[in-house]
């Protein structure tokens, strides 16, 4: 999973590992992993790769519980006992030499005469099933999630049969598979399907449908109407996408609705769901798809171990407040919201304020959106906080900011800021929202509001000793809807920068 491609993630909301490990117990394929590995003892016999020998596999799937003439059966359990071996459930040792040297006790197999097999017993890491921490049953089922991932990168048994050759080799370049692009594409799809689970705005809430995962890896971003070329890449990749889905549901890691079989039966050409304009239940027929809780985690640790920044709400509760200011400037306000609220948690209101406001301070470029998340984080504060805001009434960068909350609770007798605080505080809130949201629809009007009661406000502004004064003046120019207020902004900005070079 590339660090490249996500370098920075909005902050997920996880369950408790105790949750998540129930979940993970609940995963039909690792159940089946476990129940296979308690039955695994001196009777049963593997192959050179630790497979389950053929004829046991009938045996393994009745364990199961499953239906020994389902001609899927076999499969189910052989799957089960390779998760249970890679997991180490399952303590394999493997038969030495070939058909007639002696090694590792075994019988006549369906093989042939002379066929040895290894033997097999449940591992020590069976154990932490039961008796291990949360976080020992998902460290076990992160290696399952790794050996699933490994198997749907794999063409189906079909596209293989396909591509042998007379030696009976599989011919890679004929089946046009290339083991690490596959992983690669793979990881690229559950990136995707992070980020819009995750996103601001994004399907958190609902299932993806499988077209918008696909075009997500397929259609370049810059692309207007895909081509036609592009739309049967499209309809390929979500064909790939069914299938992998559908071996990826059993261990936990998603909710999947399969492409109707129905519908690619009447399809004359390439699958194409136009979501922007078909309803919830035509969506639906092309295959939807979303991470269950377990599968945020899952995903959220792969991408830490290859390095991605993918941050999760409440890992900053110990941290200091100058961690988390910084941390929080680049969130949404929610995802924001929810991080502040788990380090407010447990924490005295007087002393949480005092170091909220002593971490807002700074004239460097994040000073203005670190105000205002910590103008945030205020904001449920109690009576017990006020101490804390007082004391920086006459503080030139927090001044505005402790006046504001004041204000906001009714208190009576806070001072009259003076004209400079009045407007290094106006340049420092715009300067934030700008860095918070860019330039948005409401920008405008908070720029209007903010100027309109203040007479010759642009001959004054530009003397504001503010590090964005300059920045903002320019911005006022394009957004400001007062068509004289965004040329005098504009002159105030030509002298904010002739005052202050760049």
């Amino acid at each position: 999973m590339s660090a490249d491609s996500h370098p920075t993630l909005p902050p997920v909301r996880l369950h408790s590992d105790a949750e998540l490990a129930r979940d993970a117990l609940g995963a039909p394929l690792f159940a089946r992993a476990v129940r296979l590995a308690r039955w695994a003892g001196p009777d049963t016999r593997v192959g050179v790769g630790g497979e389950l020998a053929g004829d046991q596999l009938p045996e393994a799937a009745a364990v199961l519980g499953l239906d020994a003439d389902d001609a899927d059966s076999a499969g189910y359990a052989s799957q089960a006992w390779r998760v249970a071996v890679d997991t180490g459930l399952v303590d394999v040792t493997e038969p030495e030499g070939d058909g007639g040297e002696s090694g590792a006790e075994g019988v006549e197999g369906a093989g042939g005469a002379g066929e040895r097999f290894g033997t097999a017993a449940p591992g020590e890491d069976l154990a932490l099933v039961t008796s291990g921490a949360p976080g020992d049953v998902l460290d076990l089922w992160l290696a399952a999630l790794d050996t699933v991932l490994a198997d749907a990168a794999v063409p189906d048994l079909d596209d293989l049969v396909d591509a042998l050759d007379a030696g009976g080799e599989i011919d890679f370049d004929r089946l046009d598979w290339n083991p690490g692009r596959e992983a690669d594409f793979l990881d690229g799809v559950l990136a995707n399907l992070y980020l819009l689970t995750v996103a601001e705005g994004g399907a958190a809430d609902g299932p993806i449908p499988l077209p918008v995962l696909a075009a997500s890896m397929v259609v370049p971003d810059d692309m207007g109407e895909p081509t036609d070329a592009v739309l049967e890449q499209v309809s390929d990749a979500m064909m790939r996408l069914d299938d992998q889905f559908r071996q990826l549901e059993p261990i936990g890691l998603v909710q999947f609705r399969p492409v109707d079989e129905e519908l690619m039966a009447e399809a004359d050409g390439p699958l194409d769901a136009e979501t922007g304009g078909a309803d919830d239940e035509d969506v639906s027929r092309y295959g939807m798809v979303r991470l269950t809780p377990l599968g945020l985690y899952g995903i959220r640790a792969r991408m830490l171990e290859a390095g991605v920044d993918a941050p999760a709400v409440g890992e900053l509760a110990e941290k200091g407040a100058d961690v988390l200011l910084d941390a929080v400037s680049l969130y949404s306000e929610n995802a924001a919201q929810a991080e502040i609220e788990q380090w407010l948690a447990g924490r005295e209101q007087p002393a949480a304020a005092a170091e909220l406001l002593a971490a807002a301070r700074g004239d460097d470029e994040g000073g203005p959106l670190r105000r205002l998340r910590c103008q945030q984080a205020l904001a449920p504060a109690g009576p017990e906080a006020e101490p804390a805001v007082r004391s920086v009434l006459d503080d030139p960068e927090l001044g505005g900011l402790a006046r504001v909350w004041l204000a906001e609770r009714g208190v009576s007798d806070v001072p009259a800021p003076d004209p400079e605080m009045v407007f290094w505080l106006t340049v420092d809130t715009i300067a934030a929202q700008l860095a918070a949201d860019g330039e948005t629809e409401e920008l405008p009007l908070l720029m209007e509001t903010l100027t309109a009661h203040h007479a010759g406000f642009f001959e004054q502004v530009w003397r504001v000793e503010h590090p964005s004064t300059a920045y903002v003046l320019e911005a006022m120019g394009r957004l400001h809807p007062d068509r004289k207020a965004a040329k005098e902004a504009r002159k105030a900005a030509f002298k904010a920068r002739s005052r202050r070079p760049a």
